[in-house]
This record gives structure tokens, sequence and C-alpha cells, in this order.
């Protein structure tokens, strides 16, 4: 079966990746169809996405996001991010900066139906679910063979699997993984106190703890901290669990209830050696993962998908989707904003845990002093909403 196009996942990003090669021959290969989600007005999931504006229009584009309940979305209209003093803090704010929110809050599998839903109904696309690649051969094309014997042929092949992406691994693309040392600890709970539209990031000198709003008086908390930390955490009933939020997010909210039980995964930064090869490009956690202290990771992805889907549809006609110089364009598009934001993200998680006196005064002095620099904030922020 031949395609211009053939995707490998079908996540949120091989989903958008689907969705903008507008005009291509497409077929998306998945483990798994989501499942239908049925939406009870109290039921949150707690893997949660704080997707930036620029991600937010490149899903209106693809005609994704208006399809999302809008009671299942929460816009972020400030961000208050505190030290590990007392005094340290910095606060963002939207109507400061001249735009309507910082970010929108959605649950996963809420996204994940929106962007399946487009996909049943797109022409020019067929979807392999479940199927999972057993091989992959690159020569003037790219042939995947299927695990039901079923082969494959396409100008390109896009790795949307994940971090442990096969396409990644077949391609014989090296990739570098750092352990960052910590695991994630995520739920969601109720507050005795309205978030006011704000999400919440402690810095607690190695520990990261992050509560975003959520519909209604409930938030999604993402703790970052040493593994056997998280083991403690998640051997704790609900209201242990709770109490230790309240008192590790200085009563902020009041009061904090768990709405689930808490789930947990190691952290760690992810680096491909290349993003692209003749008929083959990575894309998302293929290519990239960083640390969730900015929450920027789907949104990399989605900027990914943005990039690649401009490329391959306003390409000249005498080039095929798979042309390594085309291919090369996006790798080079997308290879300084990557950069930049892993800098950044490592760069912060190496200052807020860094032990020592010293190292402490430095950063809570760096976060007053920018806290107080307008011009510093604006430009951090217009990074940030891209």
């Amino acid at each position: 079966m031949r395609f211009d196009l053939v995707v490998v996942g079908g996540g949120a990003v091989g989903a958008s990746v689907a969705r903008a090669a507008r005009g291509l021959s497409v077929a998306l290969v998945a483990g798994a169809r989501p499942a239908a989600a049925r939406f009870a007005p109290d039921d949150f999931e707690g893997r949660v996405y704080a997707l930036s504006p620029g991600s937010v229009e490149f899903l209106r584009a693809i005609r994704v996001w208006d399809a999302i309940p809008p009671d299942r979305l929460t816009p972020v209209h400030a961000m208050r991010v505190f030290g590990d003093d007392r005094a340290a803090s910095m606060t963002f704010d939207a109507y400061d900066s001249g735009v309507a929110e910082l970010a929108w809050i959605v649950e996963d599998r809420v996204l994940q139906e929106a962007l399946w839903r487009a996909l049943d109904a797109q022409d020019g696309l067929e979807i392999f679910a479940p199927a999972r690649c057993e091989a992959i051969a690159l020569g003037d094309s790219a042939r995947i063979t299927l695990d039901d014997g079923r082969m494959l042929e396409a100008d390109l092949v896009v790795g949307a699997d994940g971090a442990e992406s096969f396409v990644r691994a077949a391609a014989g693309i090296a990739a570098r993984e750092i352990p960052y040392g910590q695991t994630a600890v995520i739920a969601n709970f109720a507050c005795e106190r309205p978030h006011g539209n704000t999400a919440f990031q402690w810095f607690q000198g190695g520990p990261i703890l992050a509560l975003l709003p959520l519909p209604g008086d409930r938030v999604s908390m993402v703790w970052s901290v040493a593994p056997e930390r998280a083991a403690e955490l998640m051997a704790l009933d609900a209201d242990a669990l709770g109490r230790s939020v309240c008192e590790a997010s200085k009563s902020k909210l009041g009061a904090i209830t768990a709405l689930c039980p808490p789930q947990a995964y190691p952290l760690r930064r992810i680096t491909a050696s290349r993003m692209v090869l003749p008929h083959l490009a990575l894309a998302g956690d293929a290519a990239h993962v960083v640390h969730p202290l900015a929450g920027q990771g789907l949104n990399l992805g989605l900027q990914d998908a943005q990039s690649l889907g401009a490329i391959l549809t306003g390409r000249p006609p005498v080039r095929g989707p798979g042309d390594y110089l085309l291919l090369r364009r996006y790798e080079r598009e997308r290879g300084e904003a990557i950069l930049a934001m892993r800098a950044a993200v490592h760069g912060l998680h190496s200052l807020f845990g860094a032990a020592g006196p010293a190292a402490r005064r430095l950063r809570n002095a760096g976060l007053n002093l920018t806290d107080r620099m307008p011009v510093l904030k604006n430009a951090l922020l217009r990074h940030a909403l891209r």
C-alpha cells in the first residue's frame, strides 16, 4: 500500500502531523485507538497539558480546538512562581502582557478525543490501529512492515512514537538520555480557596511543585521529587497526600482534597542526534524530551507538527515529501527553538537544584530581580507563548 506519508504514533503529536499534512495521502499507524471518553462533570484526568496560545492557534487551524468541550478547558490568566526562601517570587499576568491568556489547561484524553474525531472524518487518511511496526527499510522510499505482515510504502515516514521511539531506533538515530534523578507525581485535587485561573509553582531546593487550574475549584498537581520521596507520596492515603500538598504549597489554596489516586513516572532528558534522514523525520518526544517544570513538552511537539506540516504542504511540486533538502529545512527551523527551550529548562533545573547557601541566595535574588524587570519578563513570556 502506497502513501505520500506514513505517521507512526497516534498520540497528540502524531495525530497533529497527520491533520497538518493537507493534500497528501496519509497512513497513521497507532498501537491502539483511544478509548471513547465519557466526561463526567467531576471526573478529571490526572494527566493534563498547559497549551500555549501558539499551540492553540495551530489546533484551531487544523480544526481540532473548536471540537473540545469548553467546560473541559481552563484559561490561565496568571502564573506565580516562588523560590525556596520566604520572599522570592515572580508573577506573570496575561492582562499586563497584553494577551487574553497565558495558556489553556486541557486533559490528555479530551485532546485525544477531539484529534481522533477529526482524523476519522479526514479525507485521504487511512488508520492502522491497533498495529505495530516490525521493521522499517529506507532507500528510494520508506517501507514499513507491520506486525500482521502488511507492508506500507511512503515517500516519508514520521516517527511520532514517543520517547522509546521504534522509528528512531530502526533508523539508527542515536539518542542521548540523561536521568534527572526525579519522579513526577501527578494527581487532581479540590481546593478550599478559588485558584483564580492562576498556575502556581514552588521551587523547593530540588523538588518542584506545580498546581495548574482546572474547571471549578480544582487543580492538577505535578510534583517533581526524588524517587524515594515519590514512593512515600504514592504510599499516602488521600487525606495524608492532601495535607502534604497543602503544606508544600504554603496553604495558598487552603485545604486540599485528593480527587483521584496519584500516578508517577520517572523524569529524563532525551535528545536525538538528528531529526531527519532521507525519507524520515522525527517529531515530539521521539526527538526531544525535557523536564516538565516549564510545561513545554507537548508545545514543542505541536510546534514540530506545525512546522513539518507547513513545509510539506508548501513544498515545490518537483520535490516529494521525503526530499532530504526539504526535511533539512524542518530540522534547521526546529533546531534553534528546541535548543533554547532545552537549555532554559535544564539551566533552571540545575540552578534551583544546586545545594549551598550561595546558590540559594543567587537563584532567589535572580527571581526577585527578574520580577522587577518588565522588559525581561515580557521577553521570557513571548517565548513561552509561541
